[in-house]
């Protein structure tokens, strides 16, 4: 499992002091581009020389309790499940160890047309091996 530390910051809050509902959307996709980046997946290099992306298909969000201003967050991704073209994700927002967001992240692999397409043969047998562990 990755875990990757995010502090909230006042840009993050609403009126009523809490984190926006919307801010803990881009606080696991930040933590998704960590994830990805520790398996060893060069986002750039994967566009440039595969042809492929990522886009986010599918979101499952259950907000249980509100982040403030200044907490010291921890995000978590760990890889679900994964076919052909798509990787599913589990992932949470926490403040020590209660979790204060969960989502479920089903992201496809899409090619230079922005058409579904399969992982690339290297990525797939990466994330295989990482779930195997």
């Amino acid at each position: 499992m990755h875990r990757w530390p995010v502090r909230v910051y006042y840009e993050d809050t609403d009126l009523a002091g809490i984190v926006y509902y919307a801010n803990y959307l881009r606080f696991i996709e930040r933590a998704r581009t960590e994830w990805i980046r520790e398996v060893g997946i060069d986002q750039t290099r994967l566009k440039e020389v595969e042809g492929a992306v990522f886009a986010v298909r599918r979101v499952e969000a259950d907000y249980l309790s509100p982040a403030r201003f200044d907490d010291a967050l921890t995000v978590t991704t760990a890889p679900l499940r994964l076919t052909p073209a798509r990787i599913e994700l589990d992932q949470q927002v926490l403040r020590s160890d209660r979790v204060l967001f969960a989502a479920r992240v089903t992201l496809a692999c899409l090619g230079p047309d922005m058409r579904p397409r399969r992982l690339p043969a290297g990525l797939a047998a990466a994330l295989s091996e990482l779930m195997r562990n």
